[in-house]
């Protein structure tokens, strides 16, 4: 997955080049929030559903990494403020947080839809995984459910 999350950290740096005049700016926060959330965000989870349930934990720190940066800026925090802090006042949710939600509702939308052929999509099973998890898995797995 290395090379996935490589590919996804250099689009949202390259991304977040980009807006930093508009995210450094006098705007008001909420709107730098949502243009993070369009355009930056976007590039950390494409996809996330299906590849993220394979990340490591490191990888998945450095996903995170890339957004505590663009928060910060938006911010305008200093070296000192916590990066969890400054997430819960711009009230961003943590990319891990985010991805589970996006698995939550692609397979709630595949269960529910008109195409029998999406019905119970990557079904939970007890299966070895050899100590990587499955997208499914990030749905069942919520520890703050």
């Amino acid at each position: 997955m290395t090379p996935q999350i490589d590919h996804v950290i250099q689009t949202s740096r390259a991304a977040h080049a980009k807006l930093w005049p508009i995210l450094a700016s006098r705007l008001p926060i909420r709107t730098k929030v949502a243009i993070y959330k369009c355009y930056v965000r976007s590039r950390l989870t494409y996809a996330a559903p299906a590849w993220c349930a394979l990340c490591s934990g490191l990888q998945r720190q450095r996903l995170q990494t890339q957004q505590n940066i663009v928060l910060r800026l938006i911010a305008g925090a200093g070296w000192y403020v916590k990066n969890d802090v400054i997430a819960r006042d711009l009230g961003v949710e943590t990319v891990e947080e985010f991805v589970r939600k996006l698995t939550r509702r692609a397979f709630n939308r595949a269960d529910a839809g008109p195409h029998p052929s999406l019905h119970n999509l990557a079904p939970h099973l007890d299966r070895p995984t050899r100590g990587y998890q499955l997208p499914r898995d990030l749905v069942t797995e919520s520890p703050d459910d």
